[in-house]
């Protein structure tokens, strides 16, 4: 792992696969909780080729242990319920002419 920015969500990851570098966003992190990486620490991944930020790479999946998780990685919040999101619109009928 070249650089993580956690405030930003974003970093680089370096290996043989993906000369230059390979962009990563917090989602594609497999892990529970809070989604980042720390420089320095041996990650592996799953890239595709992709133009993002100047990297010729995107990582799809990114996992800390020997053991690649089971499934995409997901937004899911941790057990805690720590964060959710919805949206719902709702639209008026538009008034008749001459009304």
């Amino acid at each position: 792992m070249r650089e993580f920015h956690a405030d930003e969500g974003w970093g680089v990851i370096d290996g043989p696969a993906v000369p230059g570098g390979c962009w990563v966003h917090f989602s594609a992190i497999a892990t529970g909780g809070f989604r980042q990486l720390a420089a320095g620490r041996h990650v592996w991944f799953r890239a595709e080729a992709a133009e993002q930020d100047g990297f010729g790479f995107r990582a799809v999946k990114v996992w800390t242990e020997d053991v690649e998780p089971a499934g995409p990685p997901s937004l899911r919040p941790s057990p805690g319920g720590a964060y959710r999101s919805r949206l719902t619109l709702a639209f008026d009928e538009p008034e008749e002419a001459g009304d």
